[in-house]
């Protein structure tokens, strides 16, 4: 069976709930796919929303191995000075470690689900691992708010959500699936209005407060989690894969810049 490898720093309630959402999505037969593990830079004790993710990954009967960064940082970083592909030395041998604690098991594709961690070179190419950002294919790069920001200073037409082969460069791994909504005409234009002609300044000054910047990241959310799901549910049935060289195709061979799942995703937000 098509196997799966988790990694989640589980510092937040949402990798508990994503977890529960492809656990329920297997248990239902939509993804034919058995988790191998759970890893977490995160140990018992660091933190209430890890230990209780913890706690759900016994519950399923997932192995859960662990290593903490922090104490890994604490205790080794001084004898690993300097940086090496942009990445300081402590984590280059921090991966190393991670990699002889699953190298027992063989997964066909690792989810980043909320791991907080930047991969590097060597953890990249041992694995296939994918990572959901808060854009479509060629958008914006950065975290899911300045995305958002990118977006309304740029007066973006549409936008979407992605999962993208992970690579030592943060967030340029090429897309691997992706779905794509509107961010104009109902009911997003009242609020295009509101802003027209106003300084960017000005804009910005409301925040996350901006009905513009809710907007748009509540219909981000509401995709991320379905595209999450019909992802890991398209490589376990070989609709798309990952070449021994990291190149994404589709179920016949050929090259794709991401495989599109508008359709799908919209059918169940649209619910």
């Amino acid at each position: 069976m098509y196997q799966l490898g988790w990694f989640a720093t589980s510092r937040g309630k949402t990798s508990k709930k994503l977890l529960e959402a492809v656990w329920d999505s297997i248990n239902r037969g939509e993804i034919e796919a058995e988790i191998a593990f759970v890893f977490s830079n995160r140990e018992v004790g660091e933190g209430e929303n890890s230990d209780r993710f913890f706690e759900l990954v016994r519950s399923y009967h997932i192995p859960l191995v662990c290593l903490s960064s922090k104490r890994f940082k604490a205790e080794q970083g001084a004898r690993f000075s300097g940086e090496q592909d942009n990445l300081p030395l402590w984590r280059r041998e921090y991966d190393r470690a991670v990699m002889n604690l699953l190298a027992g098991f063989h997964p066909d594709l690792c989810v980043l689900a909320g791991y907080m961690l930047i991969v590097g070179r060597g953890m990249c190419q041992r694995y296939n691992m994918i990572n959901l950002h808060p854009a479509a294919p060629s958008g914006p790069t950065g975290t899911w708010q300045e995305v958002i920001w990118q977006l309304i200073s740029g007066k973006a037409r549409k936008t979407g959500a992605m999962m993208h082969l992970v690579t030592p460069e943060l967030d340029k791994g090429p897309p691997v699936t992706y779905c794509a909504f509107s961010i104009r005409g109902e009911p997003f234009d009242k609020y295009w209005q509101e802003i027209e002609g106003r300084p960017l300044e000005e804009i910005l000054k409301q925040g996350e407060d901006s009905p513009l910047f809710k907007l748009i990241r509540e219909h981000g959310v509401a995709r991320e989690f379905p595209l999450v799901v019909a992802t890991i549910k398209a490589f376990s049935q070989g609709k798309v894969k990952i070449t021994a060289d990291k190149r994404v195709i589709d179920a016949e061979g050929h090259p794709i810049h991401g495989y599109d799942l508008t359709t799908e995703i919209n059918k169940i937000v649209e619910r």
